[in-house]
């Protein structure tokens, strides 16, 4: 039975691992949105500067995705809904732990 505590000592790492990634909130192409708008978004909402929202805009057009916000978990999902309000595509994935 000693190997009991051993595998609730791993499972309370992973999980505090876990916990330690960030999470990135990818905002996506789309035909609808004008430029000018998803930049005005970005300003408002995460209230960045004029340039960079126009950075992240403009990869959004071009590469059709950019990385726009990182953070825990609920706060990339209250992100996330907050972009769907604004009729933008957005998303959540887990970051890189490198």
């Amino acid at each position: 039975m000693t190997a009991m505590p051993d595998v609730l000592e791993h499972v309370e790492q992973a999980q505090a691992h876990e916990l330690d990634q960030p999470y990135l909130l990818i905002i996506w192409n789309d035909p609808v949105n004008l430029m000018s708008y998803v930049s005005y978004v970005f300003r408002s909402y995460f209230g960045y500067s004029e340039s960079k929202a126009e950075k992240l805009m403009m990869q959004v057009h071009q590469e059709g995705r950019s990385v726009v916000a990182t953070g825990n978990r609920e706060k990339i999902e209250a992100d996330v809904s907050a972009m769907h309000g604004f009729g933008l595509w957005a998303t959540l994935t887990k970051g890189d732990s490198a």
